[in-house]
C-alpha cells in the first residue's frame, strides 16, 4: 500500500450557489463545477470500471498492453488511499459492473484486444469477506454492456459478442433468486454507452454501432412499468467509450475516443425532469474506457486512457465537485 499526495489540478468558473439553469437542450456552455487530482491507482490500466460499496470506490479489471487483467483495487476517499483486494476471478475488461445490497456484480468482459474474448461470465464480489463466487452466466457472450440497477435488479443492456457485432440485447438479473430474465432490447444495438436509471427509468446514452468512429449521440429511456423504450434528448457531443453516473440528479456522461488522436474531455449532464442537458467543466484531459461513481458530494472517476485505443493508459483518479 503506498500514499500518494494529492495534486490540485483544475478549478473552472463556478455559477452562483443553485444557479445551474437548464436553458437550451443542446447543450449551454456553462462549465460549472471543480476538478481535483487524488491518490492514483496502484497501477496504470485502461478500459476499467468502477463500483461502491460502504463509501469506497472499487476499480475492476482493465486491460495493459491488449491483455485484460484481474486487478481489484479500493479506493478511501476519507484517507486518500488504495489497497489491494480479492482478484477477479478471470482476467476481463470492458466489464459491466453494479452493486446491489452491499455486492459488487460483474458482467461479461473482454480477454485481450480489440475486443477479444467475450465472456457470458457474471460473478459476484463481497467487499467484507473480501471473495468472489460465481452466478449463473448471461444467455450468450458480450461485453461492454451497460448496466443499471431498478428496484434491486440488475439491468445488463448492449455490447458486443464473439463476432465483435454490437446487440441490443436487454437481460435482468435477480440477485435475490439468482436467475435471469429478458426484457425489451434497445432500440438501436450498440455499446460502449453510458447506461445509468435516474427516477425510476433506465437511461441509455451515446455509444457506437460499429467501430470507434461511428459513435451517436442517441438516448433512449427504458420504462420498466411498461417494458418499452422512448426517445430523449440526444446527447450533444456524440461519443462512445464514456463513463456515466448518476450525481445530484443528473447524468454524467464524460469523455469518449474518436480515432486516430482525439479524446473527448466533454462533462455533459442531462436532467431527466426538464429533458435538457447542460454542459459542466471539462475533465482536466480527455479520456475514455474509465470508470465513474458517486460517493457523497463528489463524483470519482477512475484509470482509462488518455489517447484512443489502447495507448495513453492512465492510473489518475480525478474527482470532480458541483458546488
Amino acid at each position: 500500500m503506498r500514499r500518494f499526495a494529492p495534486v490540485l489540478v483544475i478549478v473552472s468558473m463556478m455559477l452562483l450557489p443553485g444557479a445551474i439553469a437548464f436553458a437550451d437542450p443542446a447543450g449551454p456552455q456553462i462549465n460549472a463545477g471543480a476538478w481535483r487530482q487524488k491518490a492514483s491507482m496502484p497501477a496504470v490500466r485502461g478500459e476499467v470500471a468502477a463500483a461502491t460499496v460502504g463509501g469506497k470506490l472499487f476499480a475492476l479489471g482493465g486491460g495493459v498492453a491488449g491483455k485484460a487483467v484481474p486487478r481489484n483495487e479500493e479506493y478511501d476517499p476519507a484517507t486518500d488511499r488504495w489497497q489491494v483486494r480479492a482478484l477477479l476471478p478471470q482476467a476481463r475488461d470492458h466489464l459491466g459492473v453494479a452493486a446491489v445490497n452491499g455486492k459488487i456484480y460483474t458482467f461479461g468482459g473482454f480477454t485481450s484486444s480489440v475486443h477479444e474474448g467475450a465472456g457470458d461470465v457474471a460473478f459476484e464480489y463481497d467487499p467484507a469477506a473480501d471473495s468472489w463466487r460465481t452466478l449463473a452466466p448471461m444467455k450468450a457472450p458480450r461485453a461492454a454492456v451497460g448496466v443499471a440497477v431498478l428496484d434491486g435488479k440488475i439491468h445488463v443492456i448492449g455490447g458486443r459478442g464473439l463476432d465483435k457485432v454490437t446487440v441490443a440485447t436487454h437481460e435482468v438479473y435477480d440477485p435475490q433468486s439468482g436467475k435471469w430474465s429478458e426484457a425489451a432490447p434497445l432500440p438501436l444495438a450498440r455499446d460502449h454507452m453510458a447506461v445509468v436509471a435516474a427516477a425510476g427509468k433506465i437511461h441509455a446514452i451515446g455509444g457506437r454501432l460499429t467501430g470507434p468512429a461511428d459513435r451517436t449521440g442517441r438516448h433512449d429511456v427504458y420504462d420498466p412499468a411498461t417494458n418499452s423504450w422512448s426517445d430523449a434528448a440526444s446527447l450533444p457531443t456524440p461519443r462512445s467509450g464514456v463513463a456515466g453516473t448518476l450525481y445530484k440528479d443528473m447524468i454524467l456522461v464524460l469523455g469518449g475516443e474518436l480515432p486516430p488522436n482525439h479524446t473527448f474531455p466533454e462533462n455533459e449532464a442531462y436532467d431527466a425532469k426538464t429533458d435538457r442537458w447542460v454542459t459542466l467543466a471539462p475533465m482536466p484531459a480527455g479520456r475514455h474506457g474509465f470508470g465513474g461513481v458517486v460517493i457523497g458530494a463528489n463524483a470519482y472517476f477512475v484509470g482509462g486512457s488518455l489517447t484512443p485505443g489502447g495507448g495513453g493508459i492512465t492510473d489518475q483518479l480525478i474527482v470532480f465537485t458541483l458546488p
